[in-house]
Protein backbone atom coordinates (compact mmCIF):
# COMPACT_ATOMS: atom_id res chain seq x y z
CA UNK A 1 0.00 0.00 0.00
CA UNK A 2 3.16 2.39 0.83
CA UNK A 3 4.31 2.13 -2.81
CA UNK A 4 0.28 2.50 -4.38
CA UNK A 5 0.37 5.71 -2.57
CA UNK A 6 3.67 7.29 -3.53
CA UNK A 7 2.38 6.55 -7.01
CA UNK A 8 -0.80 8.22 -6.57
CA UNK A 9 0.71 11.44 -5.08
CA UNK A 10 3.71 11.87 -7.37
CA UNK A 11 4.44 14.14 -10.56
CA UNK A 12 3.01 13.45 -13.72
CA UNK A 13 4.06 10.84 -15.53
CA UNK A 14 4.01 9.72 -19.19
CA UNK A 15 3.16 5.74 -19.55
CA UNK A 16 3.70 4.79 -23.31
CA UNK A 17 0.64 2.77 -24.44
CA UNK A 18 2.38 0.94 -26.94
CA UNK A 19 5.79 -1.33 -27.04
CA UNK A 20 5.99 -0.95 -30.57
CA UNK A 21 6.46 1.97 -32.48
CA UNK A 22 2.90 3.35 -34.28
CA UNK A 23 3.42 4.28 -37.51
CA UNK A 24 0.72 5.72 -40.48
CA UNK A 25 1.38 4.37 -44.14
CA UNK A 26 5.03 4.16 -42.85
CA UNK A 27 5.09 6.90 -41.49
CA UNK A 28 6.48 7.01 -37.69
CA UNK A 29 4.32 8.55 -35.18
CA UNK A 30 5.35 9.41 -31.95
CA UNK A 31 3.73 7.26 -29.22
CA UNK A 32 0.34 8.17 -26.94
CA UNK A 33 1.20 9.33 -23.58
CA UNK A 34 -1.08 9.47 -20.48
CA UNK A 35 -0.98 12.21 -18.05
CA UNK A 36 -2.01 11.50 -14.27
CA UNK A 37 -2.67 14.57 -12.34
CA UNK A 38 -0.93 14.11 -8.74
CA UNK A 39 -3.55 13.70 -6.07
CA UNK A 40 -4.16 16.75 -4.07
CA UNK A 41 -1.94 16.19 -0.72
CA UNK A 42 -4.59 15.03 2.25
CA UNK A 43 -7.41 14.37 0.00
CA UNK A 44 -6.52 11.08 -1.40
CA UNK A 45 -8.73 8.52 0.59
CA UNK A 46 -7.18 5.10 1.91
CA UNK A 47 -7.97 2.49 -0.71
CA UNK A 48 -8.77 -0.95 0.83
CA UNK A 49 -10.45 -4.46 -0.31
CA UNK A 50 -13.11 -3.79 2.41
CA UNK A 51 -14.23 -0.63 1.03
CA UNK A 52 -14.08 -1.55 -2.49
CA UNK A 53 -16.64 -4.49 -1.69
CA UNK A 54 -18.91 -3.31 1.11
CA UNK A 55 -21.34 -0.78 1.11
CA UNK A 56 -22.30 1.43 4.03
CA UNK A 57 -26.08 -0.04 4.01
CA UNK A 58 -27.32 -3.40 3.81
CA UNK A 59 -28.66 -4.49 0.44
CA UNK A 60 -30.24 -7.23 1.16
CA UNK A 61 -32.61 -5.67 3.86
CA UNK A 62 -32.74 -1.92 2.39
CA UNK A 63 -35.69 0.86 3.22
CA UNK A 64 -35.79 4.02 2.33
CA UNK A 65 -36.84 6.67 5.12
CA UNK A 66 -40.51 7.52 4.79
CA UNK A 67 -42.03 10.59 3.05
CA UNK A 68 -44.59 12.61 1.93
CA UNK A 69 -45.21 12.88 -2.16
CA UNK A 70 -46.37 16.35 -1.37
CA UNK A 71 -43.09 17.36 0.58
CA UNK A 72 -41.18 16.57 -2.68
CA UNK A 73 -43.53 18.30 -4.29
CA UNK A 74 -42.80 21.30 -2.53
CA UNK A 75 -39.25 20.82 -2.03
CA UNK A 76 -38.73 21.58 -6.27
CA UNK A 77 -41.26 23.67 -6.55
CA UNK A 78 -40.10 25.98 -3.57
CA UNK A 79 -36.44 26.42 -4.79
CA UNK A 80 -37.15 26.60 -8.38
CA UNK A 81 -39.26 29.41 -7.71
CA UNK A 82 -36.94 31.16 -5.65
CA UNK A 83 -34.08 30.57 -8.30
CA UNK A 84 -36.42 32.69 -10.63
CA UNK A 85 -37.11 35.02 -8.11
CA UNK A 86 -33.59 35.33 -7.68
CA UNK A 87 -32.25 35.26 -11.19
CA UNK A 88 -35.04 37.30 -12.61
CA UNK A 89 -32.57 40.65 -12.36
CA UNK A 90 -28.88 39.13 -12.16
CA UNK A 91 -25.65 40.19 -14.03
CA UNK A 92 -24.91 37.81 -16.41
CA UNK A 93 -27.12 35.82 -18.57
CA UNK A 94 -25.23 33.13 -20.50
CA UNK A 95 -27.49 31.40 -23.29
CA UNK A 96 -26.15 28.04 -24.37
CA UNK A 97 -24.78 25.37 -22.25
CA UNK A 98 -22.27 23.86 -24.89
CA UNK A 99 -18.37 24.06 -23.99
CA UNK A 100 -18.39 27.60 -24.67
CA UNK A 101 -20.90 28.61 -22.47
CA UNK A 102 -20.61 25.90 -19.56
CA UNK A 103 -16.34 27.35 -19.67
CA UNK A 104 -17.81 31.28 -19.85
CA UNK A 105 -19.91 30.27 -16.85
CA UNK A 106 -16.99 28.50 -14.97
CA UNK A 107 -14.66 31.44 -15.09
CA UNK A 108 -17.53 34.09 -14.52
CA UNK A 109 -18.50 32.18 -11.28
CA UNK A 110 -14.98 32.18 -9.66
CA UNK A 111 -15.85 35.81 -8.75
CA UNK A 112 -18.78 34.52 -6.06
CA UNK A 113 -20.02 38.56 -6.19
CA UNK A 114 -21.33 37.34 -9.25
CA UNK A 115 -24.78 36.15 -10.34
CA UNK A 116 -24.66 34.02 -13.15
CA UNK A 117 -27.76 32.46 -15.20
CA UNK A 118 -27.03 30.05 -17.56
CA UNK A 119 -29.95 29.22 -19.95
CA UNK A 120 -30.12 25.79 -22.02
CA UNK A 121 -33.33 24.57 -24.27
CA UNK A 122 -32.26 21.13 -24.37
CA UNK A 123 -33.61 18.76 -20.97
CA UNK A 124 -29.90 18.05 -21.25
CA UNK A 125 -27.10 20.87 -21.27
CA UNK A 126 -23.19 20.62 -22.96
CA UNK A 127 -24.83 21.12 -26.34
CA UNK A 128 -22.22 18.93 -28.82
CA UNK A 129 -19.65 18.16 -26.29
CA UNK A 130 -20.60 14.87 -25.03
CA UNK A 131 -18.85 13.80 -28.55
CA UNK A 132 -15.73 14.54 -30.72
CA UNK A 133 -16.29 14.71 -34.67
CA UNK A 134 -18.39 12.30 -36.71
CA UNK A 135 -20.28 11.15 -33.53
CA UNK A 136 -16.63 9.78 -32.31
CA UNK A 137 -15.93 9.59 -28.41
CA UNK A 138 -12.27 11.36 -28.49
CA UNK A 139 -12.06 15.20 -27.60
CA UNK A 140 -8.66 16.35 -29.44
CA UNK A 141 -7.20 20.07 -27.26
CA UNK A 142 -4.71 21.85 -29.10
CA UNK A 143 -1.97 23.17 -26.75
CA UNK A 144 -1.70 25.79 -24.57
CA UNK A 145 -5.67 25.31 -24.13
CA UNK A 146 -4.59 22.26 -22.07
CA UNK A 147 -3.81 24.27 -18.87
CA UNK A 148 -7.71 24.44 -18.44
CA UNK A 149 -7.91 21.07 -19.01
CA UNK A 150 -5.50 20.87 -15.86
CA UNK A 151 -7.43 23.39 -13.80
CA UNK A 152 -10.19 21.01 -14.01
CA UNK A 153 -8.28 17.78 -13.41
CA UNK A 154 -9.14 15.97 -15.95
CA UNK A 155 -7.09 13.23 -17.30
CA UNK A 156 -5.61 13.04 -21.30
CA UNK A 157 -3.37 11.42 -23.65
CA UNK A 158 -0.27 14.06 -24.80
CA UNK A 159 1.56 14.55 -27.77
CA UNK A 160 3.54 17.62 -28.90
CA UNK A 161 1.18 19.85 -29.71
CA UNK A 162 -2.32 18.60 -28.70
CA UNK A 163 -3.83 16.59 -26.07
CA UNK A 164 -6.73 13.59 -26.39
CA UNK A 165 -9.23 13.47 -23.68
CA UNK A 166 -10.31 9.79 -23.57
CA UNK A 167 -14.35 10.88 -23.97
CA UNK A 168 -15.66 14.07 -24.65
CA UNK A 169 -17.61 13.62 -21.76
CA UNK A 170 -14.86 13.51 -18.88
CA UNK A 171 -14.98 17.09 -20.11
CA UNK A 172 -18.76 18.28 -20.05
CA UNK A 173 -19.53 15.87 -17.06
CA UNK A 174 -16.44 17.19 -15.08
CA UNK A 175 -16.90 21.36 -15.78
CA UNK A 176 -20.60 21.32 -15.26
CA UNK A 177 -20.42 18.99 -11.79
CA UNK A 178 -17.71 22.03 -10.52
CA UNK A 179 -19.89 24.72 -12.00
CA UNK A 180 -23.05 23.69 -10.72
CA UNK A 181 -21.52 23.66 -6.90
CA UNK A 182 -21.04 26.77 -7.11
CA UNK A 183 -23.46 29.48 -5.35
CA UNK A 184 -23.64 32.06 -7.16
CA UNK A 185 -24.71 30.07 -10.37
CA UNK A 186 -28.22 28.95 -11.98
CA UNK A 187 -28.58 26.56 -14.90
CA UNK A 188 -32.34 26.78 -16.35
CA UNK A 189 -32.16 23.57 -18.45
CA UNK A 190 -35.51 23.17 -20.80
CA UNK A 191 -35.58 26.80 -20.99
CA UNK A 192 -35.92 28.77 -24.25
CA UNK A 193 -34.35 32.55 -24.92
CA UNK A 194 -37.35 33.41 -27.28
CA UNK A 195 -35.85 37.09 -27.69
CA UNK A 196 -34.03 39.71 -26.27
CA UNK A 197 -35.20 42.48 -24.47
CA UNK A 198 -33.26 46.13 -25.39
CA UNK A 199 -33.42 49.46 -24.02
CA UNK A 200 -31.89 52.61 -26.19
CA UNK A 201 -29.51 50.09 -28.13
CA UNK A 202 -28.33 48.00 -25.56
CA UNK A 203 -28.91 44.59 -24.60
CA UNK A 204 -30.65 44.26 -21.24
CA UNK A 205 -31.61 40.82 -20.51
CA UNK A 206 -33.77 38.04 -22.50
CA UNK A 207 -37.39 37.18 -22.86
CA UNK A 208 -37.76 33.02 -21.91
CA UNK A 209 -40.07 30.52 -21.74
CA UNK A 210 -40.23 26.76 -21.15
CA UNK A 211 -38.63 25.20 -24.05
CA UNK A 212 -41.20 22.98 -25.02
CA UNK A 213 -43.82 25.76 -25.28
CA UNK A 214 -41.85 27.29 -27.46
CA UNK A 215 -42.21 24.50 -29.48
CA UNK A 216 -45.79 23.94 -29.86
CA UNK A 217 -46.26 27.96 -30.41
CA UNK A 218 -48.24 27.39 -33.39
CA UNK A 219 -50.32 24.39 -32.02
CA UNK A 220 -51.59 25.93 -29.24
CA UNK A 221 -53.21 29.18 -28.65
CA UNK A 222 -50.70 32.27 -27.98
CA UNK A 223 -48.33 31.63 -24.55
CA UNK A 224 -47.26 34.61 -23.06
CA UNK A 225 -43.43 34.33 -22.37
CA UNK A 226 -41.49 35.96 -18.92
CA UNK A 227 -38.34 38.30 -18.97
CA UNK A 228 -34.91 38.07 -17.14
CA UNK A 229 -33.08 41.29 -17.21
CA UNK A 230 -28.98 41.15 -16.92
CA UNK A 231 -26.77 43.77 -17.06
CA UNK A 232 -24.45 41.29 -19.74
CA UNK A 233 -25.71 38.87 -21.97
CA UNK A 234 -23.45 35.96 -23.26
CA UNK A 235 -24.70 34.48 -26.35
CA UNK A 236 -23.20 30.95 -27.04
CA UNK A 237 -26.21 29.37 -29.17
CA UNK A 238 -23.62 27.64 -31.68
CA UNK A 239 -23.15 27.45 -35.24
CA UNK A 240 -24.44 25.64 -38.67
CA UNK A 241 -27.46 26.33 -40.54
CA UNK A 242 -30.94 27.68 -39.60
CA UNK A 243 -30.89 25.98 -35.67
CA UNK A 244 -27.29 27.98 -34.86
CA UNK A 245 -26.22 31.65 -34.31
CA UNK A 246 -29.62 32.37 -32.82
CA UNK A 247 -27.98 35.51 -30.97
CA UNK A 248 -26.46 36.99 -33.56
CA UNK A 249 -29.32 36.30 -35.76
CA UNK A 250 -32.05 38.07 -33.67
CA UNK A 251 -29.79 41.46 -33.77
CA UNK A 252 -29.52 41.13 -37.56
CA UNK A 253 -33.54 40.97 -37.74
CA UNK A 254 -33.93 44.15 -35.64
CA UNK A 255 -31.21 46.24 -37.26
CA UNK A 256 -28.61 45.97 -34.68
CA UNK A 257 -26.38 44.19 -36.83
CA UNK A 258 -25.62 44.72 -40.39
CA UNK A 259 -25.20 41.15 -41.92
CA UNK A 260 -24.54 37.11 -40.69
CA UNK A 261 -22.13 36.27 -43.32
CA UNK A 262 -22.20 32.58 -42.09
CA UNK A 263 -18.66 30.49 -41.95
CA UNK A 264 -16.00 30.34 -44.46
CA UNK A 265 -14.34 26.95 -45.52
CA UNK A 266 -12.65 24.34 -43.19
CA UNK A 267 -9.34 25.60 -42.36
CA UNK A 268 -8.76 24.48 -38.76
CA UNK A 269 -5.80 26.19 -37.72
CA UNK A 270 -7.17 29.31 -38.23
CA UNK A 271 -10.48 28.70 -37.25
CA UNK A 272 -9.44 28.23 -33.64
CA UNK A 273 -7.30 31.41 -33.81
CA UNK A 274 -10.00 33.54 -35.03
CA UNK A 275 -12.66 32.24 -32.57
CA UNK A 276 -10.45 33.33 -29.90
CA UNK A 277 -9.20 36.56 -31.22
CA UNK A 278 -12.63 37.98 -32.42
CA UNK A 279 -14.75 37.06 -29.33
CA UNK A 280 -15.98 39.91 -28.07
CA UNK A 281 -19.17 42.62 -27.05
CA UNK A 282 -20.44 42.80 -30.40
CA UNK A 283 -23.70 45.21 -29.21
CA UNK A 284 -23.74 47.10 -25.87
CA UNK A 285 -24.62 44.25 -23.55
CA UNK A 286 -24.25 41.13 -25.64
CA UNK A 287 -20.92 39.54 -25.80
CA UNK A 288 -20.84 36.62 -28.69
CA UNK A 289 -18.68 33.43 -27.98
CA UNK A 290 -17.92 30.19 -29.31
CA UNK A 291 -18.93 29.07 -32.44
CA UNK A 292 -21.48 31.93 -32.96
CA UNK A 293 -18.36 33.92 -33.22
CA UNK A 294 -17.63 32.29 -36.70
CA UNK A 295 -20.84 32.78 -37.86
CA UNK A 296 -21.25 36.55 -37.44
CA UNK A 297 -17.46 37.39 -39.22
CA UNK A 298 -17.43 34.61 -41.72
CA UNK A 299 -14.65 32.98 -40.32
CA UNK A 300 -12.98 29.67 -41.28
CA UNK A 301 -15.97 26.75 -39.88
CA UNK A 302 -13.65 23.81 -37.88
CA UNK A 303 -14.61 21.06 -39.82
CA UNK A 304 -16.30 19.81 -42.87
CA UNK A 305 -19.76 18.68 -43.06
CA UNK A 306 -20.05 15.08 -42.74
CA UNK A 307 -23.40 13.74 -43.21
CA UNK A 308 -25.03 13.24 -46.70
CA UNK A 309 -27.05 16.11 -48.68
CA UNK A 310 -29.53 15.88 -50.98
CA UNK A 311 -28.40 19.38 -52.92
CA UNK A 312 -25.01 21.27 -52.12
CA UNK A 313 -24.15 22.72 -48.89
CA UNK A 314 -22.40 25.02 -50.13
CA UNK A 315 -24.93 26.56 -52.79
CA UNK A 316 -25.46 29.75 -50.25
CA UNK A 317 -28.93 30.37 -52.40
CA UNK A 318 -30.40 27.09 -50.90
CA UNK A 319 -29.77 28.49 -47.62
CA UNK A 320 -31.15 31.76 -48.17
CA UNK A 321 -34.30 30.36 -49.64
CA UNK A 322 -34.22 27.87 -46.72
CA UNK A 323 -34.19 31.05 -44.24
CA UNK A 324 -36.85 32.99 -46.33
CA UNK A 325 -39.03 29.81 -45.48
CA UNK A 326 -38.21 30.13 -41.40
CA UNK A 327 -40.12 32.57 -39.20
CA UNK A 328 -37.17 32.42 -36.51
CA UNK A 329 -37.53 32.59 -32.86
CA UNK A 330 -34.21 32.78 -30.62
CA UNK A 331 -34.46 29.99 -28.58
CA UNK A 332 -31.06 29.37 -26.50
CA UNK A 333 -28.80 27.91 -29.18
CA UNK A 334 -31.49 26.80 -31.29
CA UNK A 335 -34.14 28.27 -33.77
CA UNK A 336 -37.29 26.58 -33.37
CA UNK A 337 -38.91 27.04 -36.68
CA UNK A 338 -42.47 27.13 -37.92
CA UNK A 339 -42.80 25.39 -40.79
CA UNK A 340 -45.99 26.69 -43.64
CA UNK A 341 -44.98 24.53 -46.75
CA UNK A 342 -45.79 21.45 -46.45
CA UNK A 343 -43.21 19.75 -48.77
CA UNK A 344 -40.35 21.12 -46.54
CA UNK A 345 -42.18 19.31 -43.92
CA UNK A 346 -40.34 16.21 -44.42
CA UNK A 347 -36.70 18.05 -44.69
CA UNK A 348 -37.94 19.26 -41.09
CA UNK A 349 -38.31 16.13 -39.50
CA UNK A 350 -34.85 15.37 -40.83
CA UNK A 351 -33.41 18.08 -39.43
CA UNK A 352 -34.96 17.81 -36.08
CA UNK A 353 -34.27 14.09 -35.71
CA UNK A 354 -30.92 14.24 -36.87
CA UNK A 355 -31.45 11.79 -40.29
CA UNK A 356 -29.08 11.40 -42.62
CA UNK A 357 -29.87 14.43 -44.82
CA UNK A 358 -29.57 16.58 -42.34
CA UNK A 359 -28.24 20.32 -42.67
CA UNK A 360 -27.08 20.88 -39.45
CA UNK A 361 -23.74 19.64 -37.60
CA UNK A 362 -22.27 19.67 -34.34
CA UNK A 363 -19.03 21.12 -33.14
CA UNK A 364 -15.59 20.11 -34.54
CA UNK A 365 -13.00 17.87 -33.64
CA UNK A 366 -11.41 20.48 -32.00
CA UNK A 367 -12.51 22.30 -28.48
CA UNK A 368 -10.04 24.09 -26.97
CA UNK A 369 -11.49 27.13 -29.25
CA UNK A 370 -14.51 27.04 -27.22
CA UNK A 371 -13.20 26.89 -24.21
CA UNK A 372 -10.72 29.58 -24.42
CA UNK A 373 -13.73 31.71 -26.21
CA UNK A 374 -15.66 31.06 -23.68
CA UNK A 375 -13.49 32.19 -20.54
CA UNK A 376 -12.58 35.67 -22.78
CA UNK A 377 -16.49 36.14 -22.94
CA UNK A 378 -16.35 35.73 -18.97
CA UNK A 379 -13.16 38.20 -18.51
CA UNK A 380 -15.19 40.69 -20.85
CA UNK A 381 -18.21 40.64 -19.18
CA UNK A 382 -16.59 40.88 -15.99
CA UNK A 383 -15.20 44.06 -17.58
CA UNK A 384 -18.12 45.08 -18.93
CA UNK A 385 -19.58 45.21 -15.03
CA UNK A 386 -16.58 47.01 -14.08
CA UNK A 387 -15.07 44.19 -12.44
CA UNK A 388 -11.35 43.14 -12.15
CA UNK A 389 -10.09 41.29 -15.33
CA UNK A 390 -7.64 39.70 -17.08
CA UNK A 391 -8.14 42.03 -20.15
CA UNK A 392 -7.36 45.15 -18.40
CA UNK A 393 -4.54 43.42 -15.84
CA UNK A 394 -6.94 44.29 -13.22
CA UNK A 395 -7.60 40.45 -12.28
CA UNK A 396 -5.85 38.80 -9.56
CA UNK A 397 -5.55 35.24 -9.21
CA UNK A 398 -4.37 32.56 -12.04
CA UNK A 399 -4.90 33.58 -15.73
CA UNK A 400 -3.96 31.30 -18.21
CA UNK A 401 -1.35 32.41 -20.22
CA UNK A 402 -3.38 31.40 -23.42
CA UNK A 403 -6.04 33.67 -22.31
CA UNK A 404 -3.55 36.84 -21.67
CA UNK A 405 -2.00 36.52 -25.30
CA UNK A 406 -5.76 36.25 -26.69
CA UNK A 407 -6.68 39.29 -24.82
CA UNK A 408 -3.75 40.93 -26.00
CA UNK A 409 -3.86 40.13 -29.76
CA UNK A 410 -7.94 40.74 -29.91
CA UNK A 411 -8.27 44.65 -28.09
CA UNK A 412 -8.37 46.16 -31.32
CA UNK A 413 -11.10 43.99 -32.39
CA UNK A 414 -12.82 44.47 -29.52
CA UNK A 415 -12.80 48.04 -29.18
CA UNK A 416 -13.95 48.23 -33.37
Amino acid sequence: MATMASTLTSKPQRFALFDNSPSFHGIPLAPATLRVQPAKSGSQPSISMSASSSTPYDLQSFTFSPIKESIVSREMTRRYMMDMITYADTDVVVVGAGSAGLSCAYELSKNPSVQVAVIEQSVSPGGGAWLGGQLFSAMVVRKPAHLFLDELDIEYDEQDNYVVIKHAALFTSTIMSKLLARPNVKLFNAVAAEDLIVKGGRVGGVVTNWALVSMNHDTQSCMDPNVMEAKVVVSSCGHDGPFGATGVKRLKSIGMIDSVPGMKALDMNTAEDAIVRLTREIVPGMIVTGMEVAEIDGAPRMRPFLDSLDFPVNDRTITEELMRLLRPKLVCGKLWDRWRAPSYYKLNQGVAGGLPHSILQRMGPTFGAMMISGQKAAHLALKALGLPNALDGSYVGSIQPELILAAADSAEVADA
